[in-house]
């Protein structure tokens, strides 16, 4: 029988990703000045380092072993679905996609995981503004790193990730030519933005509006399924 380490550390004292450990320090450090100057403002700053610490929380997921799976990049909520073109600097032509939009808040793990297996075409960055993640208009006027990946079926998707408002740094591993498995980290948002994945024609999302996602685990669809788009219902 297989087993799974469920322990107390894996709540209280999670792994933490490397980019996050700067600041960390740098949290921990103005908390320590802070309570020299005045206790209660210690205290104030030791809750912001544990928040910090949880911030950069970079837990293990277990990632469907699926054909032709894809699964969420981000932990977060659906906030969007819509059909419309890929981003015009990933040269997919005028196709259309289904986008699911997930948006991370503040409280939830910012490292982002391969929705799916296969190899990365092209990878874009373009600066923009730091719009609400959560408006329609971020996927085209925000900061972003677009990233499109042949699939190991053959098929293109692409998948974004938008800074938001409070959003100041994105960091992206991916490179074209690089492969990567189905939940596999490419990288992170420094703090609170929005992913997008876009599916290509014919393969619907099996997600809702609202729905909880989580990164590496959650599946958004098949890309060797022509099953219906599902509908949700809040209870």
């Amino acid at each position: 029988m297989k087993t799974i380490d469920i322990s107390w550390r894996r709540y209280i004292l999670p792994n933490i990703n490397n980019e996050g450990w700067r600041f960390v320090g740098i949290f921990a450090a103005v908390a320590a000045l802070l309570a020299i100057l005045w206790e209660p403002l210690g205290w104030i700053g030791l809750i912001l380092t544990v928040w910090c610490f949880y911030f950069f929380r970079d837990p293990e997921r277990v990632t469907p072993d699926i054909e032709n799976v894809v699964v969420s990049p981000a932990d977060g909520i659906v906030q969007m679905i819509a059909k419309v073109k890929a981003p015009e600097e990933l040269g997919l032509g005028d196709k259309e996609f289904t986008r699911v939009s997930v948006f991370m808040s503040v409280f939830n793990v910012h490292v982002n995981r391969a929705p799916a297996e296969g190899k990365i075409l092209k990878a874009v960055y373009v600066p923009g503004k730091f719009l609400n993640a959560t408006l329609d208009k971020a996927s085209k006027d925000n900061e972003r790193q677009l990233l499109s990946m042949k699939t190991k079926n053959g098929k293109e998707i692409a998948f974004v990730q938008i800074a938001g408002l409070v959003a100041r740094r994105i960091l992206c591993h991916a490179q074209a030519g690089q492969e990567y498995k189905a939940g596999e980290r490419f990288g992170l948002i420094r703090f609170g933005s929005r992913l997008d994945v876009y599916l290509p024609e014919g393969v619907e999302p099996q997600v809702c509006l609202g729905q909880t996602m989580v990164a590496g685990e959650t599946v958004i669809a098949n890309l060797g399924s022509s099953a219906a788009q599902v509908e949700g219902v809040i209870r």
